[in-house]
C-alpha cells in the first residue's frame, strides 16, 4: 500500500477468472470493469438477468477486449445460489477471485428472503456464506485464490450486535445492516482461519469502501438520499470509482495480509487510497466467529469441503 494506489497499480490478471456479486451497478460494476481491464475474465452477476446483461455489454464497450459474461445470482434465494454454483462447476474453470460485493441496506420494515431469513442478513451475509461454500472446490483449484468480502465502517457500531442475528425480537433498518456488515468481517476472518487449518492456499480479506452514494441507498426516502449525497460529496465522501479501490486492492495487490481489513485511509476513512484499517472490536472474538459460522451452516445447509489437513 502507498498513498496514491490506483487502478494503474493493479497487476495483470490475464488467464484468471473472477466472480463479482452485485456487479450490475455501483461499486460492483466498477470492480468488475477494472478487473476486466486488467485482463481477467469476469462473471458479472445480478439478481436481474437483464440488468446483468446490460452491465456486461457496457463493460465490453468501455474496455477493449474485455472478457465478461453475465449470470443470474440472487443472494436472497439459496436455490439461485445453488444454481449459479452448478453452472460454474459445469464450466470447470477454477475461480481465482471471488468478490462478495452485493448487498441491501436500510430496508424500511422487516422482510424475509425466499428461505425465511431476515432480508438484510440473509442477503449480505448468509447468501455470500452459501455462495462461497458452494464455489469453494473451484476456488481451491486456483493457484492463489482470493475471497474479498465487502463490509462497511458501520460494522464497528454498537448496533452491530449479533445476539439476535435475524432481528426477530426488534427490527431496526440500520441495526440489521450493521449486524450484516459485522457478520461479513467475522466470516472473512473465520474463512481464513479455517483455510489455514486445512492447509489451503486461500487469502480471505474484508474491506469497507468508505463513503459513496450508490444504489445501496435505494431504500431510503428521496430527501434523505439527496441530503446524503450532498454530505458525502462535500464533506468526506468520494465518487464510486474511488469507493471500489479497497475491493480492487484487496483482490489484486501484492502483500495483502490474509485475514486483513482494508478501507480508505483518508479523513474518517471516508475516502483516500486503500490500506489496512482497524477491525471492529468483536472481530477478534474467535468464539463469536465460530458460533456465527455454525449458525450459518445450520441455516443454509452448506458445509465447506476442505482438503485433508496436513499432518
Amino acid at each position: 500500500m502507498h498513498d496514491s494506489w490506483t487502478t494503474e497499480d493493479m497487476p495483470g490478471l490475464a488467464g484468471r477468472l473472477a466472480v463479482v456479486t452485485g456487479a450490475n451497478s455501483g461499486i460492483g460494476y466498477v470492480t468488475a470493469r477494472e478487473l476486466a481491464r486488467a485482463g481477467a475474465e469476469v462473471v458479472v452477476t445480478g439478481r436481474d438477468p437483464a440488468r446483468a446483461r446490460l452491465a456486461a455489454e457496457r463493460i465490453a464497450r468501455e474496455v477493449t477486449g474485455a472478457r465478461v459474461r453475465p449470470d443470474l445470482l440472487d443472494l436472497a434465494a439459496l436455490a439461485s445460489v445453488t444454481g449459479f454454483a452448478h453452472r460454474m462447476e459445469h464450466g470447470g474453470r477454477p475461480v481465482d477471485l471471488l468478490v462478495n460485493n452485493a448487498g441491501v441496506m436500510a430496508v424500511p420494515e422487516r422482510r424475509t428472503t425466499e428461505d425465511g431469513f431476515e432480508l438484510t442478513v440473509g442477503t449480505n451475509h448468509l447468501g455470500h456464506f452459501a455462495l462461497t461454500g458452494r464455489l469453494l472446490p473451484l476456488i481451491l483449484r486456483a493457484p492463489a485464490p482470493r475471497v474479498v468480502t465487502v463490509s462497511a465502517a458501520i460494522s464497528r457500531s454498537p448496533m452491530a450486535e449479533l445476539s439476535d442475528v435475524q432481528s426477530t425480537h426488534k427490527y431496526r433498518p440500520m441495526g440489521a445492516y450493521a449486524k450484516s456488515k459485522l457478520a461479513n468481517v467475522l466470516f472473512a476472518l473465520e474463512l481464513q482461519r479455517r483455510a489455514d487449518a486445512a492447509g489451503a492456499a486461500l487469502t480471505s480479506v474484508a474491506v469497507h469502501p468508505g463513503s459513496s452514494l450508490t444504489g445501496l441507498q435505494r431504500h431510503a426516502a428521496r430527501p434523505v438520499r439527496a441530503l446524503a449525497g450532498l454530505v458525502l460529496e462535500r464533506a468526506f465522501g468520494q465518487p464510486v470509482d474511488q469507493a471500489a479501490l479497497p475491493s480492487l486492492y484487496a483482490a489484486t495487490a501484492p502483500g495483502v495480509a490474509p485475514g486483513g481489513f482494508y478501507g480508505p485511509i483518508g479523513r474518517f476513512e471516508g475516502r483516500g487510497a486503500p490500506g489496512p484499517v482497524e477491525l471492529p472490536m468483536p472481530a477478534g472474538d474467535a468464539t463469536l466467529a465460530d458460533s456465527l459460522w455454525e449458525i450459518s451452516e445450520t441455516l443454509t445447509h452448506v458445509r465447506y469441503r476442505w482438503p485433508t489437513s496436513p499432518t
